[in-house]
C-alpha cells in the first residue's frame, strides 16, 4: 500500500509539473534571468506550493504515527553546514545551467528529450559518486558522530 501512495504521490507531482509548465527548462531559465525577460511564473508555483506543503508539514510533525504502516522520518538536522552549502551550491548550478532538477528531469525522461538524458544521467553519475564518498568517509573515520548516523 505505502509504494502504492508514494506512485501516485510521484504521479501527482509529475502531472503537476507538466500542468505548471515547469518541466520545461525554458520556462526555469526564464525565471532565473531576472536582469532580462524575467518570467515570474516559476515564483509564484513555488509559493503557491509552498503554502500547503508548510501546511502539510506542520501536521506532520503532530502526529505521533504515520498515516500508513512504518515511520516518521522527519529531519533532525538543523543546523547550517558545510554540506548543506556546498550541496545547495552544486544543485543552483545545475539547475542554472540547464534549466532542469531532479524532478522535471524524471518528467522528461518520459518524453525522451536528450538533454533529460543528458541530465539524468549526471544526475545518477553524480548520486553515486555521493554515496562512494560518503562510505569512503564513514570508513575512515572523517565524519562527526554526530552525522555518522544520518543517511546520506
Amino acid at each position: 500500500m505505502s509504494r502504492l501512495v508514494a506512485l501516485l504521490c510521484g504521479a501527482l507531482f509529475g502531472v503537476g509539473l507538466v500542468v505548471a509548465d515547469m518541466a520545461n527548462p525554458a520556462r526555469v531559465l526564464a525565471f532565473l534571468d531576472v536582469t532580462g525577460n524575467w518570467d515570474v511564473s516559476l515564483g509564484l508555483v513555488m509559493v503557491g506550493a509552498l503554502v500547503p506543503s508548510g501546511l502539510a508539514y506542520a501536521w506532520v510533525r503532530r502526529r505521533q504515527r504515520p498515516l500508513l504502516p512504518g515511520a516518521l522520518h522527519l529531519p533532525t538536522q538543523r543546523g547550517i553546514d558545510r554540506r548543506l552549502l556546498s550541496g545547495a551550491a552544486v544543485f543552483g548550478v545545475g539547475w542554472g545551467l540547464m534549466g532542469i532538477c531532479p524532478g522535471p528531469a524524471v518528467v522528461l525522461l518520459g518524453t525522451g528529450e536528450p538533454l533529460a538524458l543528458v541530465f539524468f544521467a549526471a544526475m545518477m553519475t553524480g548520486m553515486a559518486f555521493h554515496a562512494l564518498l560518503h562510505r569512503t568517509r564513514l570508513r575512515r573515520g572523517a565524519m562527526p558522530s554526530s552525522r555518522a548516523g544520518r543517511e546520506p
